[in-house]
């Protein structure tokens, strides 16, 4: 009887059932292509902040920065003499820490040992400025005496004390020096854990990586980008302050630019910076995703003179249209779903409501007829969430077109990082040789779609019935059969 008379009273309320589910749909739609929308803004703002840091590090630490002017170092190159009148083509590498910052190898220990930590690892960063050119000597050109005549005679005859000594006036010609400078970064990377370190945000295209027994060997992996420049493959080699490295492998970042032009073994890097057991980054990974603010908070405790950096912290750095794009997809776009879904509610109730009172003689006269009214209620409740339910699948429908409408288009926007994170750039996060300028990564925006996404529309169908279903159910409670009687004319 119930499903009877349901669906007569549906298909005799056409217009009506579907304006509230219209609406419903209209309100659901819109929380589908919003919270996709959201979770492509995160997924790319991870794609972002991955390009840093590398897959699976939560967090760096690094050593707390000097004050301004302290440690500070000018790179200095020295040239042998030459005894022979070229000159000689000559080099000189000079090799610096990145930001003149270390921590003493221990520290990976004392932090891998802190609860939370599932995981450390060091890595050292370092630039290379080589020098190379050569000198030329100058030749000295002989001119003529630019004595004066009268005395020159005289001083040449007897030498008189008036008289004038010859001197020879000429210039130098040719000579001089021409030196090409070149820098490049090198990381030092721990090969024994590769699963941690800036490596990972890159994808070996070519070649090999490292072997975890290469912790002395004179390997190196090279950035594509560098290796393009400097015409290099997987088999060639590559010197850096008078060692040969063999280049095994050539890797291309997955989004942005590399951590470093070269990497290799973390022990090596050790050794041409004459750094021996120093890091520059520890990159930590914490047990669970939920504890990172704790496990930060034990790290600034239990290890003192550091700066610890969480991806959470790199992230409020993120400017360009991504984050103008995440703050309105985040503030604009949800309180306009919350509008637009308390509109929706509103509406369904309020036409449920009507409709109730249009039928009142219809429900006055089932009531003379036995029908209590809790029945009567849950015929109207049934009604409303029906209608509630074939909104949540219209809504359904337009949001997943919606959300596929974004990711077909695929607008880019663009991500800014620079030197405004502050002290959490230095040397952590921001990798190698990204303190000083602005990185600006482009970025497709994707809006996928997660099962939670569609539960919680089907939650809305449901709970947009349920309300408009209580509004009519409230209507419909308070009839007394003596109202329908009234109405017969």
């Amino acid at each position: 009887m119930f499903f009877t008379y349901l669906r007569r009273e549906l298909r005799r309320r056409r217009k009506a059932a579907l304006v509230v589910a219209s609406g419903l749909a209209l309100g659901i739609a819109l929380v589908i292509v919003v919270t996709s929308v959201s979770a492509g803004m995160s997924k790319a703002q991870d794609k972002v902040l991955q390009s840093l840091y590398g897959l699976g590090t939560d967090m760096t630490v690094t050593k707390a920065a000097a004050p301004p002017g302290s440690g500070s170092e000018r790179p200095r190159f020295r040239f042998d003499a030459q005894d022979d009148d070229s000159g000689g083509e000559q080099s000189s590498d000079r090799v610096m820490v990145q930001g003149l910052q270390t921590l003493a190898g221990s520290t990976v220990g004392k932090v891998d040992a802190q609860s939370g930590v599932a995981d450390a690892v060091g890595g050292l960063s370092l630039q290379v400025v080589k020098v190379s050119g050569e000198f030329t000597r100058g030749r000295f050109q002989q001119g003529e005496s630019g004595g004066q005549e009268g005395g020159g005679q005289e001083g040449g005859r007897g030498g008189g004390l008036g008289g004038a000594q010859p001197s020879p006036q000429g210039r130098v010609e040719g000579g001089g020096a021409d030196f090409d400078v070149n820098s490049y970064s090198v990381y030092g990377t721990d090969v024994t854990k590769p699963a941690l370190g800036p490596l990972t945000s890159s994808k070996i295209t070519s070649g090999r990586t490292f072997k975890t027994s290469e912790t002395d060997a004179k390997v190196a992996v090279a950035d594509a980008a560098y290796a393009k420049e400097k015409k290099l493959k997987a088999g060639s080699t590559v010197t850096v302050k008078g060692t040969k490295f063999q280049v095994v492998g050539i890797a291309t970042a997955d989004s942005g630019d590399a951590a470093a032009n070269l990497y290799i073994p973390l022990r090596r890097a050790q050794t041409l910076a004459d750094a021996k057991d120093k890091v520059t980054t520890i990159y930590v990974k914490a047990t669970d995703s939920q504890r990172i603010d704790s496990v930060k908070a034990a790290l600034q405790k239990n290890i003192s003179g550091t700066t610890v950096t969480t991806s959470a912290d790199l992230a409020d750095t993120v400017s360009g249209s991504l984050s103008t794009a995440s703050s309105l997809a985040a503030s604009v776009g949800k309180w306009l779903s919350v509008v637009v879904l308390v509109a929706a509610f509103l509406v369904a109730g309020l036409l449920t409501s009507s409709a109730v009172s249009r039928r009142v003689r219809e429900f006055g006269t089932l009531k003379a007829l036995g029908w209590k009214s809790g029945r009567v209620t849950r015929q109207v409740v049934g009604e409303a969430v029906v209608n509630g339910l074939v909104g949540g699948v219209l809504g359904i429908a337009l949001g997943l077109a919606g959300a596929y409408a974004v990711t077909a288009v695929s607008p880019t926007l663009q991500a800014q990082l620079g030197s405004g994170g502050g002290e959490g750039l230095r040397g952590g996060f921001g990798g190698p040789g990204r303190q000083a300028a602005t990185k600006t990564l482009d970025v497709a925006l994707t809006a996928p779609v997660a099962l939670t996404t569609i539960a919680l529309a089907v939650g809305l169908a449901v709970a947009g019935g349920l309300i408009a279903g209580a509004f009519g159910g409230w209507r419909a409670s308070r009839l007394r059969p003596a109202d329908a009687l009234r109405r017969v004319e």
